[in-house]
């Protein structure tokens, strides 16, 4: 059935039949704004799902552990959570009988009226960069509310009766999939290298998708994009935008900019001020960290964050559980959780964080990738190697020559932790970071990174 679509903003959903697609915590979200809209709601998933306990959902019609083709066709509006593949048949029927199809994201944001937006996306740092933009609003004072792609679905903005200052969003390339007129005041692209490719099919398709979070900005109401110069991809997009651009890492000559010296972000206003920014935060450390505090910055100061505010939010900022995690110091050791690090490339940037002296956990399911690089980054780093669950044999054999002191199969992390800490001393550092899936051992990384810290806290 072929409906039309009010947008106001926000979108007119009184009197609709809206079909919620995916019934986790997103489309849940999605399901409660419908609802208090005016809007009758069903919600399917293809997964078996227990019932939700929130009475605030018990009006919704649940059908789940199947998709009825019947209920996509007959729906006024289709609510698609962002893990939904976008060509699955049901979808594509809804598509051809006229039916609006739009994602959690696009949704929710019609309801922002008048409250500025920052969105940030990109492959890697989107989380870590998303909360410390937050912690940057936070210091100046300012009601914000940060979620999106990271943990709070953007619909919570909305739902929970409060007004912010500025709400800031990680999104990610699925939900800009389905985005119509998602408007942000500042929008960031950190990087991009391949992912997500069985979805976009290849690079072009990746990057396209990910461009789209900034096609409704705009010069003349002076919307901004802040791109990475140190990427072939993200520094592409600024001949496509339509709105003034910002570089940062490297970023002289636009009308705003931000790079790292010296262990400090430099912005460079347009008017040529400069103004230095101190990194001395453990939680900021390494390159990549350092890149996604530049972006973090350069944000925060084209939403006119005052510099007093962006010191004291980069030095207060926690970092997030399991990325570079400073778990404590005990005996003048640094330990420190990157449970989050699941595939070698993450492991490499955990690894490359740390100058010397390292003790490396690692191991767990592996992914089929090479771990040559991870031994790259090993050289002149790694102290000590102890490999844990299923790779962790190919681990310690793929790293024994990089490795100054014992490479060794200990086989579970309470092993590990009891090894590390014979084998480490003063101004050492025991990572775990490993370059593997947790799911041999441990049913996600955060468990796996959660018993670490148990470990950890509980040595005498």
């Amino acid at each position: 059935m072929t409906t039309t679509l009010h947008y106001g903003p926000p979108y007119a959903l009184e009197g609709l039949k809206v079909l919620v697609v995916g019934w986790g915590r997103s489309g849940q979200a999605a399901a409660k704004l419908c609802l208090r809209e005016g809007a009758s709601v069903k919600a399917t998933d293809a997964r078996e799902s227990d019932a939700p306990a929130d009475p605030a959902l018990a009006a919704v019609e649940l059908v789940l552990g199947r998709h009825e083709v019947e209920d996509f066709r007959q729906a006024d509006l289709i609510v698609v959570s962002p893990g939904v593949p976008s060509g699955i048949p049901e979808l594509r029927a809804a598509g051809e009988a006229g039916v609006p199809i739009l994602g959690e994201l696009e949704l929710a944001a019609s309801f922002f009226t008048g409250t500025p937006v920052v969105a940030l996306t990109g492959t890697n740092g989107k989380s870590t960069t998303t909360a410390l933009l937050g912690e940057l609003f936070t210091a100046a004072g300012q009601k914000v509310f940060v979620g999106g792609n990271l943990g709070r679905p953007a619909s919570e903005a909305t739902l929970c009766g409060q007004r912010f200052d500025a709400i800031v969003l990680e999104v990610s390339s699925f939900q800009l999939e389905t985005v119509r007129h998602f408007h942000p005041r500042v929008a960031v692209v950190l990087n991009l290298t391949p992912d997500h490719l069985d979805r976009h099919g290849d690079m072009e398709g990746y990057a396209a998708a990910k461009a789209r979070i900034f096609e409704r900005c705009s010069a003349e109401a002076g919307d901004a994009l802040v791109l990475n110069g140190d990427d072939a991809h993200t520094a592409a997009m600024a001949e496509a935008a339509p709105c003034a651009t910002h570089l940062f890492v490297h970023g002289a000559g636009r009308p705003a900019s931000a790079s790292i010296e010296e262990g400090r972000v430099v912005f460079q206003a347009g008017d040529g001020a400069v103004e230095r920014y101190r990194l001395e935060n453990p939680a900021l450390r390494g390159p990549h960290n350092e890149a996604n505090a530049a972006a973090a910055v350069l944000a925060g100061r084209l939403m006119g964050l005052r510099p007093g505010a962006i010191e004291l939010g980069l030095q207060r900022f926690g970092g997030l559980p399991h990325r570079l995690e400073s778990v404590r110091t005990h005996g003048g050791v640094e330990w420190v959780n990157d449970s989050k690090a699941t595939n070698v490339d993450s492991a490499v940037t955990g690894l490359s964080a740390f100058a010397a002296g390292v003790i490396l956990v690692a191991g767990g399911r592996g992914k089929g990738a090479s771990y040559a690089p991870l031994a790259a980054a090993g050289r002149g780093r790694l102290k000590a190697v102890l490999g844990i669950g299923e790779e962790g044999p190919a681990l310690v054999e793929a790293l024994r020559e990089v490795t100054h002191g014992p490479a060794e199969i200990v086989g579970t992390l309470e092993a590990a932790v009891e090894r590390a800490r014979e084998l480490s001393g003063a101004g050492e550092t025991v990572l775990l970071s490993p370059a593997c899936a947790s799911y041999d051992q441990f049913p996600n990384y955060e468990v796996r990174g959660q018993r670490f810290r148990e470990l950890v806290e509980a040595l005498p």
